[in-house]
């Protein structure tokens, strides 16, 4: 080629396609089992079906293809697995929205033909990320791709799922969860997105039980809880709620008869001094419940419609149940007054939808026996960070790590 033909400026759109080409066609980074070379690998953390890259996973992606390459070029049996994650509630939301063009639901067509939607979109639209990774140059051994939904990985799931149950690690029960009212599912702490907004803390009047004309006042962001109510809490050794101590006082609506508890948990500093609980839909009340054998009552239906234990309020959207529950207060006269408050309010990172604490049975990995082998090494040096300050994140999660809802509803 003459040097006057030659392009002024490179062109990748010219050559990328074609040289990517080349190397698939050769499988230039296939990797096999060699028992005379050492191996090295990398998994991709597989990324959902139904996403696309963003320029987080790019720089992520081109530090996993550095690392393979130069380990390559260093002699080493080289393994980069690409696969996809099938994203069941992204997934879900996906399918749900081509059926609402259709003006149909997913129990419009029952479990085995929205799988078999999902796949037939799976095998169309699905996959999108690999052939980004692809035009990226992404040096991955394209022949082992996997998707988490094959038949051979489904099986590998359930043996996990047994071993950990056979090991006391996994076991079911009746706990707090990160509740969707949108996707109809439970979530992890960190499928949890919190914003901060300003919100209102009403104070609301208890009358104590034989006694007219004197109350218990409680602060809440949630009025609508109250109707699951089964006691109140105040400090043993909180003098502003000594009156209180032994007595009962009655729950608004539901003529409840609610005992008065006391507990450590509650901040004598904070609010009235009196903590309304709420066994069924808060983690604090939840743990409160326990150590004092309260009731704990679920006033929510799965789409965060108030249910039959709410009395008069049964059918009603958790909102409209707060804006009437706050009329109804302000008539009697048991609304003591109202505050703005900043508060942090957590939603379902996949659709936005607020998020709801909610006791259901659900299946749960015990956390701490495998949080404690983590912790060790790190503090024993097997484990390092670069920054080394990430450490102190990673001690702080691990100190303080719950245990971890594995239910899904789909």
């Amino acid at each position: 080629m003459k040097s006057k033909d030659m392009p002024k400026a490179y062109e990748p759109s010219v050559h990328e396609e074609r040289i990517y080409a080349l190397w698939e066609e050769h499988r230039a980074f296939r990797a096999e089992v060699d028992p005379d070379r050492q191996p090295f690998t990398v998994m991709i953390p597989p990324p959902n079906v139904t996403g696309v890259l963003h320029m987080g996973h790019v720089l992520d992606n081109a530090l996993q293809d550095s690392m393979i390459r130069f380990r390559r070029m260093q002699g080493y049996e080289t393994l980069w697995q690409p696969g996809t994650d099938h994203a069941g509630i992204a997934t879900q939301n996906v399918i749900e929205k081509m059926l609402r063009a259709e003006g149909k639901t997913r129990h419009d067509l029952g479990r085995e033909a929205f799988v078999e939607r999902a796949w037939t979109w799976k095998e169309e639209k699905g996959g999108h990320i690999l052939k980004q990774l692809r035009r990226l140059g992404a040096s991955a051994d394209w022949d082992r791709t996997r998707f988490t939904m094959e038949p051979a990985l489904s099986r590998a799931v359930t043996e996990a799922f047994v071993r950990l149950y056979e090991k006391g690690l996994i076991y079911r029960g009746n706990y707090i969860v990160n509740w969707c009212p949108r996707c109809h599912t439970a979530l992890s702490d960190e499928e949890v997105e919190h914003r901060d907004e300003q919100s209102k803390l009403w104070h609301i009047r208890y009358p104590v039980k034989g006694e007219p004309g004197t109350y218990a006042v409680v602060a809440t962001t949630r009025p609508e809880t109250m109707l699951g109510d089964t006691a109140v809490a105040v400090h043993p050794e909180d003098p502003k709620t000594a009156g209180l101590r032994g007595k009962a006082v009655m729950l608004p609506f539901l003529d409840r008869e609610l005992p008065v508890i006391e507990d450590d948990y509650v901040d004598r500093e904070l609010g009235t001094g009196a903590l309304k609980v709420t066994p069924a839909h808060d983690p604090n009340d939840f743990e409160i419940g326990k150590r004092h054998d309260l009731e704990a009552i679920n006033i929510l239906n799965e789409d965060a419609t108030i249910n039959e234990a709410g009395g008069e309020f049964r059918g009603l959207d958790r909102y409209e149940a707060r804006a009437r529950i706050i009329e109804r207060l302000e008539a009697l006269g048991l609304l003591e007054k109202t505050e703005d408050h900043p508060n942090a309010v957590g939603s379902c990172h996949r659709c936005h939808t607020v998020v709801e604490p909610r006791l259901s049975d659900q299946w749960f990995v015990k956390m701490k026996p495998l949080a404690e082998p983590a912790l060790a090494a790190y503090r024993a040096g097997r484990v390092r960070f670069v920054p080394e300050h990430w450490g102190k994140t990673y001690t702080h999660w691990l100190e303080n790590i719950r245990d971890w809802v594995i239910y899904r509803q789909l």
